[in-house]
């Protein structure tokens, strides 16, 4: 009797079928049938969008899709049915498919699938609104198993964050209809980021919401300003919403670039029913952001260019990969190694840690202070760290153990902004700015020495930029610090390296942060 049943679950293994679903907007892809709904910039038979345009962009999109070589893929900005089936028409691979387009809208959503579509509908965002785009219901048969996949694409950033609240308001709406059984992901341009209730809260534009985001607080990707995580999703007795993003690197986080800045505009967000012992399960670690040569590029995205007819789009495609096998997650396990332990109670530490309960920095020693801000390091650590709006208690040139309450992220910058306890040590024995960095002996792009101090960079000074050795970098003066005069000779003596949207920058606290020459 063992043996059958040996022999009747390894027979389900080999029966079981890993596949890979990925979102991709593939910015503007009209047809050649003028419906009058279109973009100026898309009216058929123009000088910018003609048979040419049509055909180059075709093509592409077709060389993306079997390239990613997925099961299935959701697709943005396709103008209509007529051009999608010109897609299907390229990817005979893809039997199944499904088109979404509100009636005065420009663009529509769209899924691609190689395995039956069961059902679909639309979930309606707002019906007095012309530029809502309604989220495509797709339910989807695998070896007998349904998978549910919401498309969608959210208001973009022209309009405040209370629009995209809409689409987040009538999806969870949905989801909260669900049994808790049901495998479901939400994925496709919500037009927010992974973190967007810390990268909009500072933007007076985008922020009408009393910092509630419609990815964050409505979708539940986070609870209390703390992200869910893999280990965490079944703590909660509501829908929550793992977003994969989490799985990735800091650095590697986008899917467009917008005036210098990573964004992650593009989302794969599961259910919690992805990870339990039933039906299709999610294969961990698997998200990736796909960046061959001919879509990213010496750090630019190959984008469309209407001009020359050429390129991609302005947002690459992210994928993720799923199993009708149950999959074995340990998502408790701690690790051990000593990478990890060196980690602990660390500057370098905190920077790893998405949320932070009572993280208790050790020896750490205050290197610089302003009005409003203290940088500290420690000796071991390769990482500094800022302080805003810092105790009075912080003393330059002092060790400390500190308690860390809450961090944030300002336009892409990490900064402490509460502590808990502050214990005094003992002075550092040598001086201080021995920790600050030599400007002339870093790369100054390189994100890893951000929020330290720097020394010893000579330039000119023009036009808020300081020029040194072929190279420039953006200097940034603090309200009530006067600055040089044009052309000016300089040597920053204390310049704080930081990052504002993605962009390297020094900012300059004091008046003697810098010396003219």
């Amino acid at each position: 009797m063992k043996y059958l049943l040996f022999v009747f679950i390894a027979t389900l293994n080999l029966l079981a079928l890993d596949f890979k679903v990925a979102s991709y907007n593939v910015e503007n892809f009209f047809d050649l049938h003028y419906d009058k709904t279109e973009y100026k910039e898309y009216i058929p038979h123009s000088k910018s969008w003609n048979t040419l345009s049509y055909n180059n962009k075709l093509i592409n999109i077709t060389k993306v899709i079997q390239n990613l070589n997925v099961e299935i893929i959701a697709l943005q900005e396709i103008e209509s049915q007529r051009a999608l089936d010109a897609i299907v028409k390229k990817n005979p691979s893809y039997q199944y498919s499904q088109f979404l387009k509100n009636k005065n809208s420009a663009i529509g959503v769209a899924l691609l699938s190689k395995f039956p579509i069961v059902s679909m509908q639309n979930i309606m965002i707002d019906k007095y609104d012309k530029f809502s785009r309604d989220i495509l219901k797709v339910t989807v048969n695998i070896q007998n198993k349904k998978l549910l996949i919401y498309i969608n694409h959210w208001r973009s950033k022209r309009a405040a964050e209370s629009q995209r609240i809409k689409y987040a308001l009538a999806l969870q709406k949905d989801v909260e209809k669900l049994n808790d059984t049901i495998d479901y992901i939400i994925l496709g341009d919500l037009n927010s980021n992974y973190n967007e209730y810390q990268t909009f809260k500072y933007d007076k534009r985008l922020n009408d919401s009393f910092n509630i985001t419609g990815i964050n607080q409505i979708l539940n990707t986070t609870i209390n300003e703390n992200f869910v995580h893999k280990k965490t999703l079944f703590s909660f007795n509501k829908k929550v919403h793992f977003n994969t993003w989490l799985e990735l690197k800091k650095e590697k986080r986008f899917s467009s670039i917008f005036k210098k800045q990573h964004n992650t505009p593009d989302n794969i967000i599961l259910s919690k029913s992805l990870f339990d012992t039933q039906g299709i399960s999610y294969i961990e670690n698997s998200f990736r952001v796909f960046t061959p040569n001919y879509l990213y590029k010496n750090k630019r995205i190959q984008r469309w260019n209407r001009v020359k007819k050429t390129g991609f789009s302005d947002h690459l495609p992210i994928y993720a990969s799923f199993s009708t096998r149950k999959q074995n997650y340990n998502f408790n396990t701690n690790s051990t190694t000593s990478s990890k332990t060196l980690k602990r109670n660390t500057i370098s530490g905190l920077y790893e840690k998405e949320n932070i309960t009572n993280y208790t920095l050790k020896n750490i020693i205050v290197i610089y202070k302003s009005k409003d801000i203290s940088i500290i390091r420690q000796v071991d650590d390769q990482k500094a760290i800022m302080i805003y709006k810092p105790s009075p208690k912080l003393q330059l040139g002092y060790i400390y153990d500190l308690q860390v309450d809450k961090i944030d992220t300002y336009f892409g910058l990490k900064e402490i902004t509460q502590l808990s306890s502050i214990v005094k040590k003992e002075k550092y024995t040598q001086p201080y700015t021995n920790l600050y960095l030599d400007g002339n002996t870093i790369n100054l792009e390189d994100y890893q020495y951000s929020n330290h101090i720097i020394y010893n960079l000579k330039g000119v000074y023009s036009r808020n930029y300081l020029y040194f050795d072929n190279k420039k970098i953006r200097l940034y003066f603090k309200n009530g610090i006067k600055k040089p005069e044009e052309k000016s000779k300089i040597t920053l003596s204390s310049g704080h390296l930081s990052i504002y949207k993605s962009s390297i920058q020094i900012v300059v606290h004091k008046t003697d942060d810098f010396i003219k020459d």
